[in-house]
């Protein structure tokens, strides 16, 4: 929103190319966002702001988008209920798809005003001190593409996850644990007195792991066949 500093405009092109950003919209920038400081700044971003788009008005700007988070640096914003990036840039990111979605971030000097906030669905405010809240301009645009990122790479986690293969069962790992306790105890690196707490962490690391049916069948027959090789050996 009327962004005044080439290098802070040319500083947020370069942030969009560095995370993803595939569009860059500036509403009445009152400078040249493509001059030589800003091209200077832009470094790999220089396509984003050749083709940053202009607009006369924030409404304008964010008319097409499905959902809008802004973000607020100022004290006085009166019952505007403000966010933490935890709690807004979730939901931003459940709702991409074919309509864009939007981060407005205000002026340098001011930031945007309550009815400019209050277009937004979401207001979001960064951990800042709060006896001075209020970032530069690229600065605040680097920490909130940060935690969107941050967010999404989270998201990915949590949905491999969830689409993980189930780990085997605990009567398969018990099977082969009970193996596993018999041979260590022939060989002599168990003792009776000691063997049951050791195996206990024996299965907590596999439990940690989530090792699958396949692999404990794979442990499983490698304990017998060791059997098998100790005892063809002393027959």
């Amino acid at each position: 929103m009327e962004p005044a500093g080439p290098l802070n405009v040319g500083s947020v092109a370069r942030l969009c190319a560095n995370f993803g950003v595939q569009e860059l919209r500036l509403v009445s920038p009152r400078c040249d966002p493509t001059n030589s400081e800003a091209r200077r700044m832009a470094v790999h971003g220089i396509a984003l702001l050749e083709q940053a788009k202009e607009f006369s008005c924030l409404l304008d700007a964010v008319a097409d988008c499905h959902r809008v988070v802004a973000s607020c640096g100022r004290s006085d914003h009166g019952d505007i209920p403000l966010q933490s990036p935890e709690q807004a840039l979730p939901w931003l990111l459940n709702s991409i798809g074919s309509e864009p979605v939007a981060l407005v971030f205000g002026r340098e000097d001011r930031g945007l005003t309550n009815n400019e906030l209050q277009l937004a669905q979401r207001v979001i405010t960064l951990h800042s001190s709060s006896s001075y809240p209020s970032l530069n301009l690229s600065h605040a645009v680097a920490v909130v593409l940060h935690e969107l990122q941050r967010c999404k790479l989270q998201q990915q986690l949590n949905n491999e996850q969830s689409a993980s293969p189930d780990p085997a069962s605990p009567r398969q790992l018990d099977a082969y644990l009970t193996d596993a306790q018999t041979l260590l105890l022939e060989v002599g690196f168990l003792l009776e007195h000691t063997a049951q707490a050791r195996m206990a962490k024996v299965r907590g690391l596999l439990q940690r792991a989530a090792v699958r049916p396949q692999e404990v069948a794979l442990l499983r027959g490698m304990v017998r066949q060791l059997r098998w090789a100790i005892h063809s050996r002393h027959s």
